[in-house]
């Protein structure tokens, strides 16, 4: 969806849809403001105003355009909120124009600083060649404001657009329309407890909706929470155009068949001749199954080609992708489409957006929530993400899951095929997949009990270690060396290490075999003498643990990027003569439950069998959001492991 686009034809057949003048044309800021920071000095930032008016609009050639406008003027208090909005960026592109653009600063005690058109700035970012237009502005003092209007004509953004009325400082005064032709309407949702749009009656020769609200709370960023997810926004899409009695214009039917049409297409010869030299690159043999075709395709993929996100029409090209090695997501999806349609593996297309930014709201269609891509395989559920080069099948971004989705499925009647599109929901990936576990045993030195031999084995599979096992390849001798000495290092900086070694490290084990690290060291971090008796740090050989505050009401839900379990083993060699008196410190026991299953848990326990103690440390997560209701529970099992840290056992003479 980032690359192309889908046309809708409107057709003028009434000259008076050309008649009214561009909302923009008659506004304008005040000539001598008096904007008032009483009762602000407490505040590092306030929005005193925040209009945005997006107005669809029909040029002298009938084509559709639109003027986006936004007046702003903002209320700065401190050096850190001078320092971020002495730039202003503008939302200007190749492909768009601005027509209008004014800023100016007006100091504590009322002095306008007007911005000559020396301080509206273009720059150019050197990695993605893209041209950014800002204001720059000068003689900003604590206390001040600044203030800008700009206005962009671009191609109409009509299928899908979202609007943010919340951030990380108080908003007043805000107002938001949309005018369109009277032919064009629009449908609208608001989010989070945002105000329902309204739609005026009165207007003549336009159609309009707008917001008029006083005033918008602040909302902070809160630890593990979709900050941006949980802002207050609306959506709006075009709906219907009366003109020509076009209906539901932006609904996901008319996506999935131009989805469809484009990732389908024809392929030439000589591309499936380039396409058949690529196949013999990949291993595979007949008998392979499925899942190990999918795996064998994305690291032949993964490996070989590079994904940009370039416009170039080459990139998307399916016979240039494969000479050049290049693509953009359009090229990479054509290419892993004509990859599967050639080994006849069945597959979806899905598209649906990051949780973390958006929930998949499944009751309002609109491509905004159609952001990312992933490949669903019916035989085996499970997905591949085509364009994230750190995502490994079966485990696409961990965002992307436990949400909804654009699935699109071929279908065919007679020689005649096409597609539809069903909303439908992507399954998190089980906490038992995704697994941090070790296994440390620990004695203690014959001649010094102040020096412990560890051995630490380190386990990673899933998520945990997709972003490191897939590229072990790539990793230089000396800094995969850093890398297995980092799990002691970790532990005990000062450790000496006497072995270590790396298993099932090939990248394509990922999957298959956990990524493991066994690591031998002494170490004297974890004990101390205290008179006969010595103090045993056993909580800290797992490594420390997150631990959360909370001193305000929390607000925001957590949502947790994927499901995932920590299994942690500790054998303890007890030496001859000594007992352990407080065994019973180890034992804690926190947990979350809905009807009898636990949904997060931390249970540390042991057992003791001769002189061997066997402490097990056992945490899991099997749900990724959670709501503020329940939020006291989720600290409670997240701290629980942090507790376990700080378990001290006390050895002593029998």
């Amino acid at each position: 969806m980032k690359y192309f686009s889908f046309i809708v034809l409107f057709f003028i057949i009434n000259t008076e849809l050309l008649c009214a003048q561009p909302f923009y044309k008659n506004y304008d800021w005040e000539d001598q403001p008096t904007y008032s920071n009483q009762d602000l000095a407490d505040q590092d930032m306030v929005s005193l105003k925040e209009k945005t008016v997006s107005e669809f609009y029909f040029n002298d050639e009938g084509g559709l355009i639109e003027y986006f406008l936004e007046h702003k003027v903002y209320f700065l208090n401190s050096d850190e909120t001078i320092e971020s909005y002495n730039k202003v960026y503008l939302p200007y592109s190749s492909s768009s124009e601005l027509m209008l653009n004014k800023a100016r600063v007006i100091t504590k005690n009322g002095t306008i600083i007007n911005l000559d058109e020396s301080k509206i700035l273009t720059a150019t970012n050197e990695e993605t060649n893209k041209t950014y237009k800002y204001f720059a502005f000068e003689g900003i003092e604590k206390g001040g404001f600044i203030e800008y209007i700009y206005v962009v004509k671009r191609y109409p953004i009509y299928s899908g657009n979202r609007i943010d009325f919340q951030s990380t400082f108080t908003k007043n005064n805000i107002e938001f329309d949309v005018y369109s032709p009277n032919n064009l309407l629009f449908k609208f949702k608001s989010y989070n407890g945002l105000n329902e749009i309204k739609h005026d009656t009165l207007i003549e020769n336009k159609q309009r909706w707008y917001l008029e609200i006083p005033k918008v709370e602040l909302l902070e960023p809160e630890s593990l929470s979709a900050y941006e997810a949980g802002k207050k926004f609306l959506i709006y899409a075009l709906d219907e155009n009366t003109a020509t009695n076009v209906k539901e214009i932006s609904s996901y039917a008319s996506v999935a068949q131009n989805i469809y049409k484009f990732y389908k297409e024809d392929i030439p010869k000589k591309t499936r001749s380039q396409l058949q030299k690529n196949l013999k690159n990949i291993v595979l043999k007949d008998s392979d199954k499925t899942d190990t075709k999918i795996r064998a395709i994305e690291f032949y993929l993964k490996t070989n080609f590079f994904i940009t996100e370039g416009k170039n029409e080459k990139l998307a090209t399916l016979s240039d992708v494969l000479k050049d090695k290049v693509a953009n997501e359009s090229g990479i999806v054509k290419l892993y489409v004509a990859l599967l349609e050639q080994l006849q593996i069945e597959y979806k297309l899905v598209y649906t957006c990051d949780r973390d930014y958006m929930n998949f709201d499944k009751s309002f269609e609109a491509n905004n929530f159609l952001r990312d891509i992933l490949i669903y395989f019916p035989e085996t559920d499970k997905y591949l993400s085509p364009t994230e080069t750190d995502s490994r099948y079966p485990f696409p971004p961990g965002y992307l899951t436990d949400t909804y989705g654009l699935f699109i499925s071929e279908v065919a009647i007679g020689d005649f095929k096409s597609a539809v599109g069903k909303i439908d929901f992507i399954k998190s990936i089980e906490a038992e997949k995704s697994i941090d576990k070790m296994i440390i045993d620990v004695s203690f030195d014959d001649q010094d009990l102040s020096i412990l031999d560890i051995q630490l084995e380190k386990e990673m599979s899933g998520y945990y270690a997709m972003y490191l096992h897939p590229f072990m390849n790539l990793i230089n001798p000396e800094d995969k060396e850093e890398v297995l000495e980092s799990y002691a290092k970790n532990l005990d900086e000062n450790a000496i290490i006497k072995e270590k070694v790396i298993e099932n490290e090939s990248p394509e084990l990922f999957g298959i075999k956990p990524l493991k690290f066994i690591i031998n060291f002494n170490s004297e971090a974890f004990i101390e003498k205290a008179g006969q008796k010595y103090l045993i740090k056993i909580g800290e050989l797992i490594g420390r643990q997150s631990e959360l505050y909370q001193e305000k009401e929390r607000i925001l839900p957590v949502e947790n990027e994927f499901q995932r379990s920590y299994i942690r083993t500790i054998n303890l060699e007890i030496p001859k003569g000594y007992k352990i008196v407080n065994l019973k410190d180890i034992s804690i026991k926190k947990s979350y439950s809905i009807d009898g299953k636990d949904l997060m848990s931390f249970e540390s326990s042991y057992s003791l069998n001769d002189n061997i103690l066997s402490i097990k440390a056992d945490e899991f997560y099997k749900i990724n959001h959670i709501e503020t209701k329940v939020y006291e529970q989720y600290r409670s099992v997240i701290n629980s492991a942090a507790d376990f840290n700080k378990v001290t056992l006390i050895l002593e003479p029998i």
